[in-house]
């Protein structure tokens, strides 16, 4: 394992004090790459977001900074993101005009919430919340969302409207676009095939729009293009961010949801970036650091005037291939971009929208996971269903109520399958002690004994389903006269009995000897019967009914079954 595992847990710069020479050059070379990479995204998502191009820069400069000093990921990459530009601007759209000086203060206080919330939540340590939207519901968000953005950049990409195009403008878009997807899909496979190896070969690929992006201001410099109206980025002021902190009083309400809700998103996104990273180096993520880390990143977005970041899955991965051992990184990345913004800025007016546009639906495209759709078609209808559902719930909508729409869908699926619980007949495989599925194997029974096992926690949502699947059995048995005198209720799988489901037993119990029916357990976890110990169920059965294991009740029963009468293959 990677020797920076571990360090998240000792604080603060844990891993500058155990850093190491030899990560230097690659923490240089990543951040030098990531900084080209950072210039166009921060310009494209801060104009996706409805704010002056310069904040997506400016979310780039102290955020990963403040995320090195907290965050348990050696190689995210913290800034703007493509989704959470789009629930910034559909947020700001509402309350302010795009690019006022009003909507730069929602949008830092938005961070503001969105920081304070994720910081409050790593000192209460809740990093358990990133459970609380599974993996099919958070691609058919993503999905959902990515499409809406593509959609919403086709006006500007044609450098007009359907209606009313810009020839020259539009040009130049498509041509941008279509240069971006042969470099994403066939650049790095051509570099391979003339000699070059296959990291530089990726790497190379990922910074295409970089290159794409520089051709293409070259080209709108040399010719004129934006006097022939090509829309180009403008002004981009120069100079570092200036610290301050400004809020809207009149705002806190109307921003409060929205902001919890992206707080919950920048999650999301930034734990599933550093986990799928954190693999491949052989790391481990904190999920409660990570709530430290992006809390203090949006609290110093806030501060510099910026607007709500997260980890980026795209960027983080092009930190990691191009050499990235540690957060020095994108401390580096950032000393870079300040470094660019104290010099002239003017060539970085002459950047054409269009080409923005494309590099935005190229990489939100990329997000549209049909082939999760497909997987979750083929081995579980419902996950593919909750993913259609999610992906609709954005697209009809919105993105907000896409999130909620997400997570109530993710929590409707855990307690509807909570409240089905599988439960087997057990018999006896032949010559051994293991007890398996009746229906999937060839097994030993006994003519007047049911040996249930449960599958799941027993808990008000299932007790009932549990108590009727097992009178059906019973109605089920007396209805071929096979009458059943012995139940055992195969507590292996079960780790919580809660109240409504020990009075379920309660009663089950009670109704079984009306019938001359004796309820037995068997294997009940440790945890489980110290609970059950605490209330009157258990003194209320005797030692023959209760086992330590299957095999015990099994022999046990055997001598009060009828051994005349052939063994009873259970429906």
């Amino acid at each position: 394992m990677h020797e920076n595992v571990g360090h998240a847990r000792l604080g603060m710069l844990s891993w500058f004090k155990n850093y190491q020479r030899a990560s230097l050059a690659g923490d240089v070379s990543a951040g030098l790459i990531v900084t080209l990479l950072l210039i166009p995204q921060g310009i494209a998502y801060a104009i996706l977001a409805g704010l002056p191009p310069v904040t997506g820069l400016y979310a780039s400069i102290l955020p990963p900074i403040a995320y090195a000093l907290f965050g348990s990921s050696m190689v995210q990459s913290v800034g703007a993101q493509a989704i959470t530009s789009l629930m910034i601007g559909s947020t700001l759209a509402a309350l302010a005009p795009a690019g006022s000086g009003l909507s730069l203060v929602l949008a830092a206080q938005m961070a503001l919430i969105a920081g304070a919330t994720l910081l409050l939540f790593g000192v209460l340590r809740l990093g358990f919340l990133a459970s609380f939207l599974s993996r099919p519901v958070m691609s058919g968000f993503t999905t959902g969302s990515a499409l809406v953005i593509a959609g919403e950049q086709i006006t500007p990409l044609l450098g007009g409207s359907l209606s009313k195009l810009h020839l020259a403008g539009m040009t130049i878009g498509l041509a941008s676009l279509l240069a971006l997807w042969l470099a994403k899909h066939h650049l790095a496979t051509l570099l391979i095939r003339i000699g070059v190896s296959k990291n530089q070969a990726d790497m190379l690929s990922k910074l295409a729009p970089v290159a794409i992006v520089a051709a293409a201001t070259i080209t709108v410099a040399a010719l004129g293009l934006n006097r022939l109206g090509v829309a180009v980025v403008g002004v981009i002021p120069s100079g570092l961010p200036v610290i301050a902190f400004s809020v809207s009083a009149e705002h806190w309400r109307p921003l409060l949801r929205p902001s919890l809700l992206l707080a919950f998103v920048i999650f999301l996104f930034s734990q599933s970036a550093a986990q799928s990273l954190a693999q491949k180096r052989g790391e481990r993520i904190y999920a409660n650091h990570e709530l430290l880390g992006l809390g203090a990143a949006n609290l110093a977005s806030a501060l510099s005037g910026s607007f709500p970041v997260t980890g980026s899955i795209s960027r983080s991965a092009v930190n990691y291939t191009a050499g990235a051992n540690t957060p020095l990184a994108s401390i580096i990345s950032a000393l870079f971009l300040g470094l660019i913004l104290v010099a002239p800025t003017g060539w970085l007016s002459l950047l054409p929208v269009p080409v923005l546009s494309a590099t935005i639906i190229i990489a939100v495209l990329s997000m549209v996971d049909l082939a999760a759709l497909k997987e979750s078609w083929r081995y579980d209808r419902s996950d593919a269903a909750a993913m259609l559902a999610a992906i609709g719930g954005v697209l009809v909508l919105g993105v907000e109520e896409g999130v909620i729409l997400g997570v109530v869908l993710s929590l409707a699926t855990i307690i509807w399958r909570s409240s089905r619980p599988h439960m087997a007949i057990l018999g006896r495989i032949p010559g051994s002690e293991h007890f398996r599925n009746v229906d999937r194997y060839s097994a030993e029974t006994l003519p007047d004994v049911v040996l249930l096992r449960i599958d799941a926690d027993l808990f008000f949502g299932n007790a009932d389903v549990v108590v009727e699947h097992l009178e059906t059995l019973l109605q089920q048995r007396e209805q071929m006269r096979a009458p059943v005198r012995h139940v055992v209720l195969v507590m292996s799988a079960v780790n919580v009995i809660d109240t409504t489901a020990l009075h379920a037993l309660v009663e089950l119990n009670r109704n079984l000897q009306k019938r001359a029916i004796t309820l037995h357990f068997a294997e009940i976890k440790g945890p489980v019967m110290d609970r059950l110990k605490r209330s009157n169920f258990i003194a209320g059965l005797t030692e023959n009914q209760l086992f330590l294991s299957t095999a015990q009740a099994y022999d046990y029963l055997i001598d009060y079954s009828s051994k005349s009468r052939p063994a009873f293959k259970a429906l």
